[in-house]
C-alpha cells in the first residue's frame, strides 16, 4: 500500500503562506535533499487553488539548474486535483466526489509515495479522514504574525509521534511525524 506524505514548509508561527499568499520566506538549502524526497514519490495530490498556482508552474529562465531539475521532476509526476468544480485537463486527474474512496483506490495502485501538496482545506480534509501516513514539516526561522495557517478548523486533537528531526544550515528544522 502506498503512503500519503504531507510535505510542507511552515513558519515558526504556523503559517504556510503570508497574508497575500506570499511564500518568499521559504528557504531551499542544498542540504535539504528535496530531490531525494521527490525520488520517493510519483504522485502529487493538490487542491484546486494550489494546482492552479503551482501545478503547471514554470520557473524563470534565469532559475538555477537545481530549480530547473526540481520543477522537471515535479511535472513528470501524476497529478491528482481534488475540487468541487467539474474540470478536465490533460495534465491532471480531477476528483470532485468520494474523496475517501478515490484515495483508497489510488493507494492500492502500484507506485511510490504520494505527496499531499495542499492547500490548507485539502490538508484539513485529509486529517479529518485519517488519510495522512507521514507529516514532514519544514519549520522556517521566520514569524509572519498573520497569513494562512497550516492547521485550520480541526474539530479534534491530532496525536502525532515524532520519528525524525533534521536541522539545516539555514536554521530550518524538519520534523517528521507519523500518526500516534
Amino acid at each position: 500500500m502506498r503512503n500519503i506524505l504531507l510535505d510542507l514548509a511552515v513558519t515558526l508561527d504556523g503559517f504556510i503562506e503570508g497574508p497575500e499568499g506570499e511564500i518568499d520566506w521559504c528557504i531551499m538549502d542544498d542540504d535539504m535533499d528535496f530531490e531525494g524526497f521527490l525520488a520517493g514519490v510519483d504522485t502529487i495530490f493538490y487542491g484546486r487553488v494550489s494546482y492552479d498556482a503551482w501545478g503547471n508552474f514554470q520557473p524563470d529562465t534565469q532559475a538555477s539548474p537545481a530549480e530547473q531539475r526540481l520543477w522537471r521532476a515535479v511535472h513528470s509526476m501524476q497529478k491528482v486535483v481534488f475540487t468541487s468544480q467539474l474540470r478536465q485537463d490533460d495534465r491532471a486527474t480531477f476528483i470532485s466526489s468520494d474523496l475517501v474512496g478515490k484515495v483508497a483506490e489510488i493507494k492500492k495502485q502500484d507506485g511510490k509515495g504520494i505527496w499531499l501538496y495542499g492547500g490548507a482545506g485539502l490538508i484539513t480534509s485529509f486529517i479529518r479522514h485519517g488519510l495522512i501516513d507521514r507529516y514532514r514539516l519544514s519549520v522556517h526561522p521566520v514569524v509572519l504574525g498573520r497569513g494562512k495557517p497550516l492547521f485550520k478548523d480541526l474539530k479534534e486533537r491530532l496525536g502525532l509521534k515524532l520519528i525524525e528531526t533534521r536541522t539545516f544550515q539555514s536554521g530550518v528544522v524538519q520534523l517528521i511525524y507519523e500518526p500516534a
